[in-house]
């Protein structure tokens, strides 16, 4: 590959597990946008993800990390930031891609002010449709229960009374602004704070772990930002869709973490007994509709 002309005190940390050609097309997005060394990090994978990036791309600053195993999301990104020398480090899922000048945006952005830890993009699907997570709140037992059986929908009407925690359908704004989390599909962070707030809580497994880590930011006064001229493709679930009962207990068990560990002091009140209720609910109805869907492509593939 042809080396970009800038480089930018950011490495790229990607966590790979079976993304098939996607992965090379983000290394080398990563390396286009300048970044100084990209790190991959791959958790086992047993497709051709691997073998199809080293066949296309040859650049001194990629650095492959092979698991024995899949550790999981957050103890990646911590084994890739642990192999990581720059100020600045750029975690990014394996199945997106940066436009040309994202690092340099949010990079400005990120330096701006001193209390800024942590910047993210605007996450895209491929048909350039804004994907949701990319800009948050926090999804607090109420906002989580509303968005868990629909009534988020009515948030436009009334945003006092339903309101919900993802913004992607609300008015993009012009300019940066602060958010309360932004998605760990692209996260770029200050070492600074992460010496501060500490690395990524890896007892989560798969999802979580990104609201994990900034709400640990802001309980430590490290304001997240949000920059929307900041364009990232992202091949949402690319990784994931063929086992959806595996990603959605992860989540469902990700879900109870967080929960337990910011919004319930004591394990036993009624609230928690409510959230914990209200999740695996919440899983049962998934894991039907998933199991549904299951079904009935094999009951069309037998009767072709």
């Amino acid at each position: 590959m042809k080396p970009s002309g800038d480089k930018y005190d950011c490495d790229v940390i990607i966590v790979n597990y079976n993304v098939g050609t996607l992965l090379a097309d983000c290394v080398y997005s990563a390396f286009f946008a300048g970044a100084s060394r990209v790190i991959v990090v791959d958790n086992a994978s047993h497709d051709d993800s691997l073998a199809f990036l080293l066949d296309n791309i040859s650049h001194p600053h990629l650095n492959i990390i092979r698991n024995t195993h899949n550790v999981g999301f957050a103890s990646g990104c911590n084994i890739g930031a642990s192999h990581s020398t720059a100020n600045n480090l750029l975690f990014l899922n394996p199945d997106s891609t940066l436009d040309i000048q994202v690092i340099s945006q949010l990079l400005t952005v990120l330096n701006s002010k001193p209390d800024i830890g942590m910047v993210g993009g605007l996450l895209i699907n491929p048909d350039g449709s804004e994907q949701p997570g990319g800009r948050r709140l926090f999804p607090t037992p109420k906002r989580a229960f509303l968005r868990a059986f629909g009534l988020a929908r009515l948030s436009h009407r009334f945003p006092g009374m339903f309101p919900d925690f993802l913004l992607h359908q609300t008015t993009l704004p012009a300019v940066p602004v602060m958010v309360e989390a932004i998605s760990g599909a692209c996260m770029l962070v200050k070492r600074a704070a992460i010496d501060d707030v500490g690395l990524w809580d890896d007892q989560y497994f798969l999802h979580c772990e990104d609201l994990d880590w900034c709400m640990r930011f802001k309980k430590h006064g490290w304001t997240i930002y949000f920059v929307p001229d900041a364009i990232i493709t992202h091949v949402w679930r690319a990784s994931s869709r063929n086992r959806p009962f595996f990603v959605e207990w992860h989540k469902h068990h990700g879900m109870i973490r967080f929960y337990k560990k910011f919004f319930c002091t004591r394990t036993f009140s009624l609230s928690w007994l409510f959230v914990v209720t209200g999740i695996w609910f919440r899983f049962l109805l998934v894991s039907t509709y998933h199991g549904s869907r299951m079904l009935c492509t094999k009951i069309g593939a037998y009767r072709e």
